[in-house]
């Protein structure tokens, strides 16, 4: 059990990440000062140190030099952020702020003592994928890549990861909100040679307009009103490492010709300062929005948008993913049932087909969120579709009424019936290949005992066309 020090010296959050830290089967250790924690352990013994970076006496990058190896994970407020970036160059191994997302603390946790571990283990030590076996499974061998899902759309994302991780290159990330796009570009530098360095992440949606160039390009002592001292920016603290710039289509035009220069000179220029500096940097950006739309509108800058647009990785939504939702989902319901000490739960057969059906329009957070309720209000082994509380239509049946329908029972039909047992699937293909000859749509539908529209998107998802020959065209 990895034994984790915290160091904060406000009570109620310490209690806090204490009890979420043990209910995932962590052994945990609390301090309010460095003092206290080097007075009553031995620092360097323990697996993880998670401190704020304010404390009272000395500042929690103290613990960097005492811990002696031992990864520390420094926590600080929004304000403080260019602060916990210096205290990653003074090498801790990452930042987090508060108030932190529980999700994000544990997966911070799990991936800081999964990477001690591997870089303590020797290659002999590691597991090796096996060569037979599943294709997920050996994209994602060791954890590489740390994304589930084995639809075809996402071997071919894998493919492409493992051979643009260890370039240079500027990486777009092209998805929906919620899609997963942070997740491919940890998985981009985890694998590329700056992995060692730091992974700066920056919201430019979440960044006021007034101090977006500030944040990413620093600024000099008495720049603007309030700039008391000099500070560096966000693409400085990146300086050997990646800067991944997520909602880039939100970033102002005078932000973006800044970043430009970064990407074709490999300089900054501090707001307020007239000397340049060279940086090393990789960029990689993501965006839910049309790039090359906003370009032809003035929106993002076309020079811009060439130079971003250098290799292009298209993330799928959740809804084109196929049985990958199954597997996402019951990933989440193990997890959340974990974190909430609840025993084991699982999805009753209408809810697997409602989370199969969904669109998802806000994807993966979506279902995260929906499972995450449904552990909460669930009072039986069972989860029902109900209790998910999407928005779908009750159009689509169970297996066992779906059978009922699917199979006609008149005598002139027997005879092309299959004798074996099919998928609910396999039914509806045969059905609507059968009989769509001699049916409209909305006959087919009735028969089926679903709605048009469901009729329609099952076509689509099966690749079943609609003939248009004279029978199927009537009222």
């Amino acid at each position: 059990m990895p034994h984790i020090l915290i160091v904060e010296d406000e009570t109620i959050i310490r209690s806090a990440l204490r009890r979420l830290l043990e209910r995932n089967q962590y052994q945990v250790s609390e301090a309010g000062s460095v003092q206290e924690a080097q007075e009553r352990y031995s620092i360097p013994g323990f697996d993880l140190i998670i401190s704020d970076l304010r404390l009272p006496g000395a500042p929690g990058t103290e613990l960097i030099k005492l811990a002696q190896g031992t990864p520390v994970l420094i926590m600080t407020s929004y304000a403080s952020l260019r602060s916990a970036v210096d205290s990653m160059k003074m090498g801790a191994v990452d930042y987090i702020a508060k108030p932190f997302d529980h999700d994000e603390m544990l997966q911070a946790v799990a991936r800081i003592l999964k990477e001690r571990q591997d870089a303590r283990s020797t290659p002999s030590e590691r597991p090796a994928a096996s060569r037979g076996g599943d294709k997920a499974a050996a994209a994602n061998a060791d954890g590489e890549i740390g994304i589930i899902g084995s639809c075809p759309a996402m071997l071919e994302l894998y493919s492409k990861i493992r051979k643009v991780s260890p370039t240079d290159s500027t990486v777009l990330i092209q998805g929906e909100s919620g899609t997963g796009k942070e997740l491919v570009a940890r998985a981009l530098h985890n694998l590329s040679r700056r992995a060692k360095a730091p992974l700066i992440s920056v919201n430019c949606a979440a960044i006021p307009e007034t101090l977006i160039e500030s944040e990413l390009f620093g600024h000099e002592k008495g720049a603007f009103t309030g700039a008391t001292a000099g500070r560096a920016g966000l693409v400085e603290a990146a300086d050997g490492g990646t800067l991944f710039l997520d909602e880039i289509g939100e970033l102002p035009l005078e932000a973006q010709a800044r970043l430009l220069r970064v990407l074709q000179e490999g300089e900054i220029r501090r707001v307020g300062s007239v000397q340049s500096q060279k940086v090393d940097v990789r960029l990689i950006a993501a965006t839910h929005r049309d790039l090359k739309t906003l370009a032809k509108t003035g929106q993002f800058r076309e020079d811009l948008y060439y130079r971003l647009h250098v290799i292009s990785l298209k993330l799928p939504a959740l809804r084109e993913r196929g049985n990958d939702v199954l597997e996402i989902a019951r990933s989440f319901l193990a997890r959340q049932c974990t974190q909430m000490g609840r025993d084991s739960l699982r999805f009753a057969t209408d809810a697997e087909q409602a989370i199969r059906h969904y669109n998802w329009p806000g994807n993966v957070r979506e279902l995260e969120n929906a499972i995450e309720r449904a552990v909460i209000l669930c009072e039986s082994p069972d989860i029902s579709a109900d209790l998910l509380g999407i928005d779908i239509e009750l159009d689509d049946l169970d297996e066992e009424d779906f059978n009922e329908v699917a199979v006609p029972s008149q005598a002139n039909n027997t005879a092309h019936e299959p004798t074996e047992d099919l998928s609910l699937e396999d039914y509806f293909q045969h059905f609507v290949l059968e009989h769509q000859d001699h049916m409209t749509e909305t006959e087919l539908a009735r028969k089926l005992g679903i709605s048009r529209k469901c009729l329609w998107e099952r076509r689509q998802r099966l690749g079943i066309p609609r003939r248009k020959s004279g029978a199927a065209a009537g009222p």
